[in-house]
C-alpha cells in the first residue's frame, strides 16, 4: 500500500515562480509541513526504488494587491462538461475537471479573475431509469450523484467557483427564456419523428454512422425504433454560418484535428434535430405545451449560462450573459464534440448570444492498454485512486504523461515510478534539501532575492527561461511540456545545489557559513523572516542527511 501525499505539490512551486510580479502580489504567507513520500512495504529503505522520503512543502495563499488587475477587465471563463448523473464520477470526469482546475490555476497566477464553472447535468430519460434501477426517485437519485461529484472535487482539491445543477430553478427559469427567444426567432417547429435512437446518448442517430445490427457506435448497444411527435431546431438553417464561422476563425475547436472532424460533420449536411421529448416525464417542460419536456442536451448546454447568475439575483438571461458571457474554454471529451461545436453554437445563433472563445477536446483514458469496462473488470475508479495515492500524484501523473487532446494510458507501476521520479527524487528533493538547510542553519530565515543581487547569475537565468516555457505551454493547453519544463526547473535547481554544495560550507562556519546563506539566494540580499517559523518541522534533508 502506497502511503498517501496530503498536500498540494503544485503550490510547492510558488517558490520558483518568477511569474509572480512583487509589485503586484501580496507576499505569501508559508505554513510548512512534513509529508511521506511513496513508499513499498515489500522493501527495505535501503534498497527500494520507492524508499520513503520526507519534504517540506509548502502552501501559500496570496492575493493580488491591485485590486483593478482582478476586478476589470474580461473574465477568463472555464467549463468542464456537466456531467451526467446515471452513475457515479468515474476516471475520465476527473480527468476533465483536474485539467481545467491546472488551467484556471495558471489564470488566476496571471492575475485574471477566472470564473470556473463545473457541474451536473441531471434530466433525461437515463436519469430516470437509473433511479428506477436503485429504487428512488430522480431527485434523490440526482442529490446522491451530484454529491458524489462535489465530494470527489474536494478530495482533488479543485479550485472551481460555479458548480450548476440542471435541475437548479435559476438554470429552468433561464432555459425557458432561451427556448422562448429560439422559438420567436423561428428556429423551433412541430413534427413527427421516426428514427433510431440510442438511449445512451439521448441522441437519434443516421443509419449510416451505426455499426452491425444498428449498435450505437459509442456505446455498442442497438439503438430502438422510436417515432414521438417532437417539436425540432432548425440546425440546417445555420449550416452555412458555421462553416463561415469555422473558416473565419479555425481556433475555434481544438486541437487542429478535432476542427477537421467537426467541418467534416458540417460539409456532410446537417439535419434538424428534435429538442423535445414526449415520453420522458423527467425534465423541463417545454413553454406552453406541458405534455413535452424539453431535449436533455438543449436543456444542458444552458448550464454554462446559467451557471453566470448570481444566487440573489432574479435569474434572466441577460443578466447571465452580462455576468461573463462568452466563456473563454469550453473543455469536453472528444465524445461529445458534436453537440458542443456544431448544436451549442447554432442554438447559440438562433438565441442572439456570442459564441465561445473556444472548444477544445480531450482524448480518452485506457488501462494498461486496454480499453476501460466494467464487464472486462479493468476499471479505474477515481475515488480509490485518490485515496490510495493522494490528489497530488493523480493530478500529477494524468497532467504530466496525457499529451493533451489524445488519448492516454494508466498503468501502476507507471504511476508510481513517475511520481517516485519527478515529485519526490526531483522536486521534493529539492525542496527538502533548501527549506531543510535553511532551518537548521539560518533559523528558517529566507535570503530573499533582489534583481541587482541576482544579476549574472546562470541559474537564475535558466529558471526564468525554463518559466517563460512553461507559461507558453499553458496558453497552448499543453500542460504536459508545462509539466515537463517545471520538471526542468527541478533538475537545474538539484545540480546548482550540488556544484555549490552549501551544506559543506555551513559545517566549515564563519564568512563560509554566511556565504552559503547567500549562495542559495545568488549573491548579497536582506533577510526576511518567514511567517509562522516556530510550526516548521525539523526537516530532513537529502543532501543533508
Amino acid at each position: 500500500m502506497a502511503a498517501r501525499i496530503n498536500q498540494s505539490i503544485q503550490n510547492t512551486l510558488w517558490l520558483l515562480n518568477p511569474l509572480h510580479n512583487p509589485s503586484k502580489l501580496v507576499k505569501p504567507t508559508f505554513h510548512f509541513r512534513s509529508n511521506p513520500f511513496f513508499s513499498s512495504p515489500s522493501s527495505s529503505s535501503s534498497s527500494s526504488s520507492y524508499r520513503s522520503k520526507r519534504a517540506l512543502f509548502c502552501t501559500c495563499t496570496s492575493a493580488s494587491s491591485d485590486k483593478n488587475l482582478q476586478d476589470g477587465g474580461e473574465p477568463f471563463v472555464l467549463t468542464t462538461p456537466l456531467y451526467y448523473v446515471n452513475a457515479p464520477p468515474h476516471m475520465g470526469s476527473a480527468y476533465s475537471t483536474i485539467a481545467a482546475d491546472a488551467i484556471a490555476r495558471f489564470q488566476r497566477l496571471l492575475g485574471k479573475k477566472v470564473v470556473f464553472i463545473t457541474g451536473t447535468d441531471e434530466h433525461g430519460e437515463k436519469i430516470a431509469t437509473a433511479a428506477a434501477a436503485q429504487g428512488s426517485d430522480p431527485s434523490e437519485h440526482c442529490d446522491v450523484i451530484s454529491q458524489a461529484y462535489k465530494t470527489l472535487w474536494k478530495d482533488l482539491d479543485i479550485s472551481y467557483d460555479k458548480f450548476i445543477r440542471t435541475t437548479d430553478p435559476k438554470h429552468e427559469a433561464i432555459v425557458k427564456e432561451f427556448y422562448s427567444r429560439v422559438l420567436a426567432n423561428g428556429d423551433i417547429y412541430r413534427a413527427d419523428y421516426e428514427g433510431l435512437y440510442c438511449v445512451n446518448c439521448e441522441e437519434y442517430k443516421d443509419e449510416k454512422e451505426l455499426l452491425d445490427n444498428n449498435c450505437c457506435p459509442m456505446h455498442l448497444k442497438p439503438c430502438v425504433l422510436r417515432k414521438e411527435d417532437n417539436y425540432f431546431f432548425a440546425l440546417s438553417k445555420y449550416q452555412k454560418l458555421l462553416e463561415e464561422t469555422l473558416t473565419q476563425n479555425p481556433n475555434f475547436v481544438q486541437p487542429s484535428f478535432r476542427l477537421n472532424e467537426v467541418q467534416s460533420w458540417i460539409k456532410s449536411g446537417l439535419r434538424d434535430f428534435s429538442i423535445s421529448r414526449a415520453s420522458v416525464d423527467w425534465g423541463i417542460p417545454v413553454p406552453n405545451d406541458n405534455k413535452q419536456t424539453i431535449y436533455v442536451w438543449f436543456d444542458a448546454l444552458l448550464g454554462y449560462v446559467s451557471a453566470l447568475s448570481e444566487v440573489a439575483e432574479q435569474p434572466n438571461l441577460q443578466s447571465a450573459v452580462s455576468s461573463g458571457w462568452p466563456a473563454s474554454l469550453h473543455l469536453i471529451g472528444k465524445d461529445i464534440l458534436r453537440f458542443h461545436a456544431v448544436y451549442w453554437p447554432a442554438m447559440l445563433m438562433s438565441a442572439g448570444l456570442s459564441l465561445p472563445k473556444m472548444v477544445f477536446g480531450h482524448g480518452f483514458l485506457t488501462k494498461d492498454g486496454m480499453k476501460m469496462g466494467k464487464s472486462l473488470g479493468n476499471t479505474l475508479e477515481p475515488n480509490d485512486l485518490v485515496h490510495k495515492f493522494g490528489p497530488d500524484a493523480v493530478r500529477y501523473f494524468f497532467l504530466k504523461e496525457v499529451e493533451f487532446g489524445s488519448d492516454g494510458d494508466y498503468s501502476e507501476d507507471r504511476f508510481i515510478k513517475i511520481v517516485n521520479s519527478h515529485l519526490a527524487n526531483t522536486i521534493g528533493n529539492l525542496l527538502n534539501r533548501t527549506l531543510g538547510l535553511l532551518k537548521k542553519n539560518c533559523q528558517s530565515t529566507l535570503v530573499v532575492d533582489s534583481t541587482i543581487a541576482a544579476e549574472g547569475n546562470a541559474f537564475q537565468d535558466t529558471v526564468q527561461k525554463l518559466v517563460e516555457k512553461a507559461r507558453v505551454h499553458y496558453e497552448k493547453l499543453s500542460p504536459s511540456s508545462a509539466c515537463e519544463a517545471i520538471l526542468e526547473i527541478g533538475n537545474a535547481g538539484n545540480s546548482y545545489m550540488d556544484e555549490r554544495a552549501p551544506w559543506s560550507l555551513f559545517k566549515k562556519g564563519g564568512a563560509a557559513s554566511e556565504a552559503a546563506a547567500k549562495e542559495e539566494d545568488g549573491g548579497e540580499a536582506t533577510k526576511k523572516v518567514v511567517k509562522n517559523k516556530d510550526r516548521l518541522p525539523q526537516a530532513q534533508g537529502v543532501a543533508d542527511a
